[in-house]
């Protein structure tokens, strides 16, 4: 497809994602100030914090524990599963459980054990179940609007989780370095958007570079998150295929698969996302670990993130990969919005009933 035809954007994107990908900046900021309002007692002596989440209400999480990971003095850590692991007991330990629907089996299950378990407990969620069960255990929920798939919704899935931390001074805040961040996602709208024509539009060239190949993107630091953020836009919104790799963990393996099988490699598209606030060494990686892949014939490219802060230029990075996510659907001919296969696999489990 040609990526300049707007009018069949149009005709392909029925429920209009790109309103979505093109409000994050403004939903960042709206998550934050929401946050400022929510209900949250008083609480102190928080050790340890743990967000129970799936797909997009966990990648929030995640995206928070590498931005607040240099000044967060207790450990956060992301569970994507039905069972809590056994130091999350008592009123040291903070559960939030992040669910954007309310009906996530697994959050709900791990919801379930941390009250048991005598946590300290709060729901972030549209309503649903977990807000029900947030209520009858007498815990707060964080409630917002939104109508769109989860995925939409990490400036939510963020900006509220953030504001937990800075209203439990667990961190310092933040406000002034979300809204640079915010600023800079608006700057860099005016060259990625869809109007901007493909042969100037660098989002619309990496999906043209990545058009029918299986798609690795590695990341660092506080990129990390990111690539995994690209790596499930490209199979929800593009329906294909890819993974993603984290440094310096993918030089002590990954680098050594560069020969077989051949007739898989020719059809892989490496992307190195990379920002200034890289440790030095994992930025001398980037450059080393893609020279590696090109010596032996892979296709590979660099997206450099912008921004002043490591705020800025996680979140920017994040858009970038979102609209070339957007320019790949249309370039396969997709609705970037349904995901069939995840909702016929969730009806499946709920008919099968419980394990």
């Amino acid at each position: 497809m040609d990526l300049n035809d707007l009018a069949a954007f149009k005709r392909l994107d029925r429920e209009n994602m790109l309103a979505e990908i093109e409000s994050l900046p403004d939903q960042l900021l709206q998550a934050w100030d929401s946050s400022q309002t929510q209900p949250l007692p008083n609480w102190g002596n928080i050790r340890r914090v743990l967000v129970a989440g799936m797909g997009g209400s966990a990648i929030g999480a995640d995206l928070l524990a590498a931005y607040v990971a240099p000044q967060l003095a207790v450990p956060l850590v992301v569970n994507r599963n039905y069972d809590l692991p056994a130091w999350a007991a008592g009123e040291e330990t903070l559960v939030i459980a992040s669910s954007h629907s309310g009906n996530t089996e697994e959050t709900l299950s791990g919801f379930d054990q941390a009250v048991k378990n005598g946590c300290r407990v709060l729901a972030v969620t549209t309503g649903g179940k977990l807000a029900e069960a947030a209520g009858q255990a007498g815990a707060p929920v964080w409630q917002f609007e939104h109508q769109g798939q989860p995925r939409a919704a990490v400036g939510y899935s963020f900006g509220l989780l953030l504001g937990v931390l800075a209203r439990l001074s667990l961190i310092s805040d933040p406000a002034a370095e979300l809204a640079g961040a915010a600023e800079a996602l608006r700057a860099q709208q005016v060259s990625i958007g869809v109007e901007v024509p493909a042969d100037v539009n660098p989002a619309k060239r990496i999906a043209g570079q990545l058009y029918g190949r299986y798609v690795m993107v590695y990341g660092a630091d506080i990129l990390e998150p990111v690539a995994r953020r690209w790596k499930g836009q490209i199979s929800e919104i593009a329906k294909a295929v890819g993974a993603f790799e984290a440094l310096p963990e993918a030089d002590h393996n990954t680098l050594a698969g560069v020969n077989h099988p051949e007739e898989v490699l020719s059809k892989v598209a490496m992307i190195f996302l990379r920002a200034p606030s890289y440790h030095p060494r994992n930025r001398l990686r980037v450059e080393l670990t893609r020279r590696g892949f090109m010596l032996e014939g892979l296709s590979t490219d660099i997206i450099e993130a912008v921004g002043q802060t490591p705020l800025a230029q996680q979140w920017t990075c994040l858009h970038f990969g979102d609209y070339n996510a957007y320019y790949l659907a249309m370039a396969y001919g997709v609705d970037p919005t349904p995901v069939e296969a995840i909702e016929s696999f969730k009806t499946e489990m709920k008919h099968a009933g419980p394990g």
